[in-house]
């Protein structure tokens, strides 16, 4: 009591009400006040980077800020990651002393107790990872992770996976990714890669993947796979609203086009979903043999194609999932949309900088 007492003299922590009694009186309940903590939350795309800085409480101090940072496999995107970190910190007001660390999600095989990405930002130094890059330009604790393991954190914190123990979160966007929580905790494989299930092996002697292989998951189950598929309708003389959507340019032709017109009522694009939604389930389906999840959470910008992927990958799991094990997982798409990424950075650095604190102190 003395040092509760003493956390709120100083503005750190408040009561928050009464708990349920368990016999005796009801427990009074306290929390730590808004702005009582800061964290930098950073998610790097291929072509943009956003950034927010969020409270303790997970309210949004600054909104959240998009910036032209493309990552890349070298280091040319760091100091530019630098200088728009630093203004928006400074822009915001706060006290940087409460500013409690910096969590960046970013695409690429990222193994985050060595602190390393090993496919964007290679450092190339035994003696300095990126991690330790990054702290050292920032001057705060930095820590990073695989932007889809990010949004399976944000699933479990704030979205649908909450008070969940066995959650499958899958990425659908130009590739397909996914992130793990099993038995309640994030599931990160031995050097962090696991939930790799793009690049599975799912056509003999199919299309080249970028990975070096033939035949993966994302070369016919992923947003690459459907613009490509858009492209080659069109030029065979496919009719299509999409011709006039990519304004004629066929090039242009990217997923979210191809999700655009299945709402507007493609039939075209509606066909080429249904192709990719049956590769997917298949794909679910191991998934479910494999894991027996609770849930399954879809998200990106292929899931914003809702019931044109949906039931096709419903239909998908049916014919090839056994029905003791499909029966009590669930299907459903994620309700955090874009801002996933964004908020699984702040998960990220709030369980790190606990679990450093717990094993200091043990």
């Amino acid at each position: 009591m003395s040092l509760l007492g003493e956390l709120i003299a100083e503005g750190l922590v408040e009561k928050q009400g009464r708990g349920k009694s368990e016999g005796g009186r009801k427990p009074d309940l306290y929390g730590l006040r808004d702005n009582s903590l800061y964290v930098l939350s950073i998610a790097m795309g291929r072509f943009k980077t956003k950034m927010a800085i969020f409270d303790n409480n997970h309210n949004n101090i600054t909104g959240i800020q998009t910036f032209p940072i493309r990552i890349s496999e070298d280091l040319t995107a760091v100091d530019k990651l630098q200088e728009n970190a630093t203004a928006l910190i400074a822009d915001s007001g706060i006290d940087t002393g409460k500013l409690m660390g910096v969590g960046i999600s970013m695409p690429g095989l990222v193994d985050s107790s060595e602190g390393n990405n090993h496919t964007y930002m290679r450092t190339n130094s035994p003696s300095e990872s990126l991690q330790d890059l990054l702290r050292r330009k920032l001057g705060k604790p930095v820590f990073i992770q695989n932007d889809v393991k990010s949004i399976a954190l944000a699933e479990h914190r704030f979205g649908l996976a909450q008070g969940k123990k066995d959650v499958l979160v899958l990425s659908l966007d130009w590739g397909v990714g996914m992130g793990m929580i099993m038995n309640g905790k994030l599931c990160t494989g031995i050097t962090g890669f696991a939930g790799e299930i793009g690049h599975i092996p799912f056509e003999n002697d199919g299309i080249l993947c970028y990975c070096g292989k033939r035949g993966c998951l994302e070369t016919v189950a992923s947003g690459i796979a459907l613009a490509n598929m858009a492209k080659e309708g069109i030029r065979s003389g496919q009719h299509s609203l999409l011709n006039e959507l990519a304004d004629f340019e066929l090039d242009s032709i990217e997923p979210q086009l191809v999700v655009d017109a299945a709402n507007r009522g493609d039939q075209y694009a509606i066909n080429i979903l249904a192709k990719v939604g049956m590769n997917l389930g298949k794909a679910i389906a191991t998934l479910i043999q494999l894991f027996n999840p609770e849930l399954i959470l879809l998200g990106g910008r292929v899931a914003e194609a809702k019931q044109y992927i949906t039931t096709p990958i419903q239909q998908a799991i049916y014919t090839y999932s056994m029905a003791q094990l499909r029966e009590k997982t669930e299907i459903a798409l994620s309700t955090l949309g874009k801002d996933a990424g964004i908020l699984g950075s702040v998960a990220v650095v709030m369980e790190n900088i606990f679990e450093d604190r717990l094993e200091s102190e043990s």
